[in-house]
């Protein structure tokens, strides 16, 4: 049997959610460019990834009244949060707890038919970002916002972090961080969440799974690595990029935000993302962080081809929105949970067991001795 390690250029399923070709990445024939320079609300990306069209008017309304009117937490919900706000746990994994939660809590969780999954889903797309706000506040000793019914998805939860309507440019922004974050093929967590659909669970199992999924460092994780190295740079003696980047790559060590599976030129998110980078840290005063960031994208494209993903600019962008650098993970998937949902319906329709073989490289042919044959000393089997 051919071995594909890491399932690399093995096409597993169809879909009609997004497509990667020639460097292009579109949703649902929608370019992903012409999403964010049009201003596409994330309310409207939601829909078109689990329908495969654009929303009327009508529908638009309706799923914005329904993720209002699900957002906000129950009491026992944020006792929860509460519990988990202790040192060294990181909050991805209070994320993937919490979201194993509300199952518990929803009594209609193991209900299989397609209005149940459609409110589970809308549950669970409209909770997360209270829960992140509300989990970023109860670390630092305060009381959780509640969400307001007449503020957008990005807006409500820029409000419930800090208790303030967000500016208009801060919002905008942050909807392009949403929609660019949406969805991207058949991505690890993706694939993650697909898997486990095929077996016909609940909707909370299989975006539990993808959470855990996003968590590590070779996937969603990596923008927090990406804000702890310029971090390190920006605080070293001598702020040497050069010097530091040599050192790293001298032993091997991966350097995170740069290359990608499937992208060999350039990321097309990356473009947005960096326009934003040095748009707001100009706007914040954060013009060292920006120029500090380009110069280690010229050092590793110039020494080693290296281009940025997805991860390297969204660690500045989510840095101007004053969020502390270990919540950004749970920004990403704050944003993908759309694109996770919207596979899971399209795996369930498939009806298909995701099932891969192994190739078997251990030891054959074996005899197996009962321990009671074997000698012993001092009563115990050798």
């Amino acid at each position: 049997m051919e071995v594909h390690k890491g399932l690399a250029d093995v096409v597993v399923s169809e879909t009609s959610l997004s497509a990667i070709v020639e460097g292009q990445l579109s949703f649902s024939g929608y370019n992903i460019d012409e999403l964010v320079e049009k201003d596409a609300s994330f309310e409207e990306i939601i829909f078109l990834l689990w329908n495969s069209r654009m929303p009327s008017r009508e529908e638009f309304a309706e799923l914005k009244q329904d993720l209002h009117k699900h957002m906000a937490l129950s009491e026992s919900v944020i006792a929860c949060l509460k519990i988990q706000c202790r040192q060294n746990l990181h909050p991805m994994s209070v994320l993937r707890t919490t979201v194993s939660l509300l199952g518990v809590f929803d009594p209609y969780a193991e209900e299989m038919d397609e209005r149940s999954v459609y409110i589970q889903a809308i549950s669970i797309q409209a909770k997360i970002p209270t829960i992140v706000a509300a989990f970023a506040r109860l670390r630092k000793g305060l009381d959780p916002i509640a969400p307001r019914e007449d503020l957008s998805f990005g807006a409500n939860f820029l409000y419930m972090l800090t208790g303030e309507e967000a500016n208009p440019d801060l919002v905008r922004a942050y909807n392009h961080c949403l929609v660019l974050h949406a969805d991207h093929d058949l991505n690890a967590s993706t694939f993650t969440a697909r898997v486990a659909a095929s077996t016909m669970t609940d909707v909370y199992s299989c975006i539990t799974g993808a959470i855990g999924a996003l968590k590590g460092p070779l996937h969603g994780g990596a923008n927090e690595r990406v804000f702890d190295m310029l971090s390190e740079i920006a605080e070293s003696d001598n702020r040497d990029v050069a010097a530091y980047l040599k050192t790293k790559l001298d032993n091997k060590e991966k350097i995170m935000g740069f290359g990608h599976r499937v992208y060999k030129t350039e990321d097309p998110r990356k473009k947005h993302l960096k326009r934003m980078a040095r748009e707001l840290t100009l706007e914040f005063g954060k013009e060292d962080l920006y120029d500090l960031s380009c110069e280690v994208e010229d050092y590793l494209l110039k020494e080693k081809g290296l281009i940025p993903n997805v991860d390297f600019y969204s660690a500045t962008v989510y840095h101007c929105f004053g969020i502390e650098h270990d919540l950004f993970t749970l920004l990403f998937a704050m944003s993908r949970v759309s694109g996770w949902l919207g596979h899971v319906f399209e795996q369930k329709r498939e009806a298909t067991l995701i099932r891969p073989r192994s190739k078997y490289v251990g030891p054959v042919n074996l005899t197996y001795i009962p321990l009671s044959a074997k000698e012993t000393i001092g009563g115990n089997a050798q």
